[in-house]
């Protein structure tokens, strides 16, 4: 008899994008006609930047002829892309990264949900709360925590951000083995200052702690004192692997394509004290387990990094942060409470009257037909907010904050 894996029985009721799928999948049933705005889940709306499209395209002309047609890659990644990010993204940080401590993959969402997998089950795992489920649905399903009690697992240390510590996350007070850090933060859009992350790269450092650093939305980054990678931090490659996508930046949330550093000087004990390199571990996963990236996307995802692209991903971010800009200001003239939206494309808002966030999600559905996120499926402290996102375009974004204004009944 074939036995399922039980933790995945621990997991409460839905992903939390299908339950609001679900019930706005009910309202349209309901109101056939109504014209819905979706401000709910991250997904860019704007086309892919022209340098990459042309990079596709020369890429499939390759794939057509023999002469330059390619078959499996390197699971790791091609240098090209490599090279570039290197060149690009660390090195005018002050940051020297080796070409084999860069791994290209198919998505930061399966990378922060895969990388689990290389950590001994023991592990204590600290995650702030809100967070992005995937960082804690992943260690429920490998066995990592307990049962989910009064909306919280087991083993699981939660580090509350809150409007009382301005949503920044303090030190756990015991110690812990695995921390997952999201900056610019999703959901709630907030950052960590230079001196802020040093705090937890020292607690790693003395802890043996390993940070698992996503920095998914770090060119959204507007002010000069917040970093866009944690190895700008003295000591970081000893204590964190860092998360990069292409997803948001230049649109490759349906191309697929992103990268993980794991720097060679990053060591984890096995359980006879000895230390062990987790690149080592993170390659021998990869190959095994994944194909790697198509050729093709690997050559748009090039472009990006080419003068042009450059350009034309930084007119990309500046557009939806515009889109940002639009929705705090015009929530904030309604006298609602809001944070975020200033180095990230996300916008956290306290509900008012004290609603739930479910109720808020629902109010809002049913009486300006916009879609948002109820704070409270990203953790038991997102009760009572609600997450907005600027991946909207401008005339969806601009109608969607005049509907707000003229139909919300506070």
């Amino acid at each position: 008899m074939a036995l399922i894996n039980e933790n995945y029985l621990k997991l409460p009721g839905s992903y939390l994008f299908a339950e609001i799928a679900k019930r706005v999948n009910n309202f349209k049933a309901q109101f056939p006609d109504a014209n819905i705005i979706r401000l709910g889940i991250g997904d860019v709306t704007k086309p892919l930047p022209p340098a990459v499209i042309d990079g596709l395209h020369q890429a499939v002309d390759e794939m057509a002829d023999e002469k330059t047609f390619r078959g499996y890659g390197p699971e790791q990644g091609y240098a090209f892309l490599i090279e570039k990010i290197i060149a690009t993204d660390y090195r005018p940080r002050g940051i020297e990264l080796d070409i084999d401590e860069i791994f290209i993959s198919d998505g930061s969402k399966s990378d922060v949900g895969n990388i689990q997998e290389i950590f001994g089950i023991n592990n204590t795992v600290a995650i702030t709360d809100p967070v992005y489920p995937v960082y804690l649905d992943t260690n429920v399903m490998a066995g990592r925590t307990g049962q989910y009690v009064n909306g919280k697992f087991e083993n699981v240390v939660y580090l509350p951000c809150n409007a009382e510590n301005m949503f920044r996350p303090k030190l756990p007070k015991q110690k812990v083995d695995l921390i997952y850090l999201c900056v610019p933060n999703n959901p709630t859009g907030t950052t960590l200052s230079k001196s802020e992350l040093k705090v937890w790269v020292d607690y790693a450092r003395e802890n043996r702690a390993v940070i698992l650093y996503d920095a998914a939305y770090e060119a959204y980054i507007q002010e000069s004192d917040i970093p866009h990678s944690i190895y700008e931090i003295e000591g970081a490659k000893e204590v964190a692997i860092e998360f990069r996508s292409f997803s948001k930046n230049a649109g490759f949330t349906g191309t697929r394509c992103a990268f993980t550093v794991v720097p060679k000087s990053l060591m984890a004990m096995t359980q006879t004290g000895d230390a062990y390199p987790l690149n080592k571990l993170w390659n021998r996963r990869q190959t095994t387990k994944f194909n790697g990236v198509p050729y093709i996307i690997q050559k748009g995802a090039e472009a990006v990094y080419s003068p042009t692209g450059q350009q034309q991903i930084k007119e990309l971010v500046a557009y939806y942060m515009t889109n940002a800009g639009i929705i705090t200001e015009g929530l904030k003239s309604i006298g609602l409470q809001v944070y975020g939206g200033t180095n990230a494309p996300y916008i956290w808002l306290k509900a008012p009257n004290n609603m739930d966030s479910w109720e808020f999600f629902d109010k809002l559905l049913n009486e300006t037909h916009i879609v948002g996120t109820p704070g409270t499926g990203f953790g038991p402290s997102g009760a009572g907010y609600f997450r907005l996102t600027a991946f909207g375009n401008r005339e969806n974004t601009e109608a969607a904050i005049q509907r707000i204004k003229t139909q919300l009944k506070l």
